[in-house]
């Protein structure tokens, strides 16, 4: 009879920027700067698109959720890292180190779903101007943002099950 090996990983030791801890103050200054001129410019994207009647467009439509993603997609890794490097910690669990892959899986996807869909409408824009708003309509893109939703949950759920 064989034996196999059962251990399981519990978590995983990130190696970070640096082992100086006199680094760590700025570092954590620096990103939390960073995180805070992210979030702040891209509520402020969302806020003057949903506020101003005049940039109900596609076009605005598309950045606003844009603008969305990015909040999530910096929500779902810096506030980890800056736990991390505030606590003098270096570790991050297996369910949570998945959990941050699968999210950020989801939201690079989408980042890359809604600059293709703000160049397919910059296209439709450019060359059939005429036809413009009957092309993009407003159901229509609803219906491609929830698609491109759809599709990146189904692949970063298989590429994680299968």
């Amino acid at each position: 009879m064989e034996s196999a090996n059962h251990t399981g990983i519990a978590e995983f030791v990130l190696l970070g920027l640096s082992d100086d801890s006199q680094l760590q103050p700025l570092f954590f200054g620096l990103f939390l700067c960073m995180y805070l001129v992210t979030l702040l410019g891209n509520l402020l994207i969302i806020l003057a698109v949903t506020s101003d009647s005049r940039l109900h467009s596609p076009m605005y439509f598309f950045l606003c959720n844009l603008s969305f993603v990015e909040l999530c997609l910096t929500s779902a890794t810096i506030p980890k890292m800056l736990v991390n490097i505030q606590a003098q910690r270096k570790d991050i669990s297996y369910r949570g180190c998945l959990t941050q892959v699968y999210f950020l899986m989801i939201f690079a996807g989408m980042d890359n779903f809604l600059l293709t869909l703000m160049a397919y409408d910059r296209f439709v824009a450019i060359c059939q101007p005429l036809n413009y708003t009957v092309i993009m309509n407003p159901r229509l893109c609803v219906l491609l943002v929830l698609l491109s939703w759809l599709i990146m949950f189904w692949v970063s759920f298989f590429t994680f099950y299968s």
